[in-house]
């Protein structure tokens, strides 16, 4: 799983931060309510705003030219949306949108740059959580081509639980289906093979873990490398 903070901060990034760091991100933070479908980024288009989930978890997608969509990694509460402006651009050719309703805090740009240029350390934090997420984008991309479906569903069901509270997920099989690049017989084949081993219940529009060391057992090697590595980056 994931870390974890004693910290007063929902978010695991901000809560990782030196005081003073945080000291000067605080004034700058507007609380935000990330609904269902929210849009943290658009294909192509200029960020104007950053976004710290507290709550909730946001899907990044790779769009194709003709529209085709695939998940490339998930944001929740460890994290941040924006790592284009971290990295130094102002637009990506991802979509970036919530799938899991919550809640957080948001920058703009312009402030976030002006922090990051004032504090090194600052700097330096979001760049080693920008590694954690290309980790966890490479890990992907290795699953899809590697993995079994079951495997990868097992993987996608425990990154999901790691950034929510509870063990109901609110997972349709159409959104599975586009998550994981697959037709939805294939993901009702791979939810039947985890619901036989008694890992999960599936109702209508959720997914309740029975079993998480069992979902990790049928994950296998698709899941732990990055939340080790983000263990060593972030804490």
């Amino acid at each position: 799983m994931l870390a974890t903070s004693s910290s007063s901060s929902r978010n695991l990034l901000l809560a990782s931060l030196s005081s003073t760091d945080l000291a000067l991100l605080q004034p700058l933070l507007e609380p935000v309510t990330l609904a269902l479908r929210f849009v943290l980024e658009k294909p192509d288009k200029h960020v104007d705003a950053v976004y710290f989930p507290e709550g909730g978890f946001a899907s990044v997608v790779a769009v194709q030219a003709r529209g085709a969509q695939v998940e490339a990694g998930l944001i929740g509460r460890e994290g941040m949306s924006g790592l284009t402006i971290v990295l130094g651009n102002d637009r990506s050719p991802h979509s970036t949108y919530m799938q899991a309703g919550g809640c957080g805090q948001r920058i703009s740009t312009v402030e976030l740059r002006k922090a990051m240029q004032e504090s090194a350390s600052l700097q330096g934090s979001f760049l080693r959580y920008a590694q954690a997420f290309m980790v966890q984008t490479a890990h992907t991309a290795i699953a899809n081509a590697r993995a079994k479906l079951d495997e990868r569903l097992a993987r996608w069901i425990l990154m999901a639980h790691d950034r929510l509270d509870d063990k109901s997920l609110p997972l349709t099989h159409e959104f599975l289906a586009l998550m994981l690049g697959v037709l939805r017989a294939g993901v009702t084949e791979a939810l039947h093979a985890l619901k036989a081993r008694k890992l999960i219940q599936s109702a209508r529009g959720a997914i309740v873990v029975l079993n998480r060391k069992g979902i990790e057992r049928m994950a296998g090697a698709a899941y732990g490398t990055p939340e080790a590595e983000y263990r060593r980056l972030i804490g």
